[in-house]
């Protein structure tokens, strides 16, 4: 199976009682940091519209996935805990090729990562070892772009097992409830939202105990099966060839599945994203004989990625 690499709750009530995290910093109010400046989101994870050729160094291959991709630049506003990472999207006169002429990515509003609590690293920060994202998980979940129909029952909130095993087919449910109920589940998120063109999305972010239970959840659904564990609407999930793994950030492990022709009333593509002790499940249908387009997908898988390293 090919890597298209994140790395290593069951109650779903509300999750326990988080520190209370000191004020998040917008870009503006951030101090910068002395000898630090902003740093191109490239230098730790970018995103690929397509296969790039095998280049010497990793890291000009990566530059280029940004320059196509999402064009998005990590701004470094201060390096201590209680401290907000931004996510924000470059112009689309600044990316070439795209001035005039769009390429279907949807329009996302700024993206930032939440403040921690006071003395709380960052998953994958060196004092972090357990790879715990310690952050509120429902500020994890990527947002709805613009246009976006939201989903009132799948709004970020808490979520129950029962409502995220509903995407799977029946026959898979019970053995998948029981893998979770043995896996130390904390809690889950969810939020979902449906475009203009009729393009239905639903993203799920699971958060284990220990980053083993959320890499051994990971190995049940995907690793141990080409096809993954099968969606509803989607029969004939197979590997979606047509990513190249670009934009994924150091030490998470990313699947990506697309739903061969011919399918059904609508095609369905999912691809999981593997975080430390979390687990995200991003979901796109649409139907009609168009199918779900590849882009857009591709992006949110990229953008939910880059919030959860």
């Amino acid at each position: 199976m090919t890597e298209q690499t994140a790395a290593p709750t069951a109650a779903t009530s509300p999750a326990e009682e988080l520190p209370v995290p000191e004020p998040e910093l917008t870009l503006a109010e951030a101090e910068p940091v002395p000898a630090a400046e902003p740093v191109p989101l490239a230098e730790h994870s970018a995103a690929a519209a397509e296969p790039l050729p095998v280049a010497p160094k990793p890291h000009r291959r990566v530059l280029r996935a940004v320059a196509r991709w999402t064009a998005a630049v990590l701004v470094l506003g201060g390096l201590g805990t209680g401290t907000a990472l931004g996510i924000t999207s470059m112009e689309r006169t600044d990316v070439p090729g795209l001035a005039t002429e769009g390429d279907g990515r949807w329009d996302y509003p700024e993206l930032s990562l939440p403040a921690l609590p006071a003395g709380s690293p960052r998953p994958f920060n060196e004092d972090n070892t357990a790879e715990v994202h310690h952050a509120d998980l429902r500020k994890l979940l990527l947002p709805a772009p613009a246009g976006a129909t939201a989903d009132k029952k799948l709004a970020g909130g808490w979520v129950s097992t029962a409502q995220y095993l509903s995407v799977y087919r029946k026959s898979k449910r019970a053995e998948l409830g029981q893998v979770l109920k043995d896996s130390a589940l904390r809690h889950i998120t969810a939020r979902s939202w449906t475009m203009p063109d009729g393009t239905s999305s639903r993203i799920y972010l699971l958060q284990f105990n220990s980053t083993a239970f959320a890499g051994a959840f990971r190995d049940e659904i995907s690793e141990n099966t080409s096809t993954g564990a099968q969606l509803i609407g989607s029969p004939t999930t197979d590997l979606d060839e047509t990513w190249s793994g670009g934009g994924r950030v150091e030490n998470t492990t990313t699947d990506v599945y697309a739903e061969d022709k011919p399918y059904g009333s609508e095609q369905v593509r999912h691809g999981y994203v593997l975080s430390g002790d979390t687990l995200a499940l991003v979901i796109q249908s649409r139907k009609g004989k168009a199918g779900t387009e590849r882009v857009p997908f591709h992006q949110a898988l990229i953008l939910q990625n880059q919030l959860l390293g």
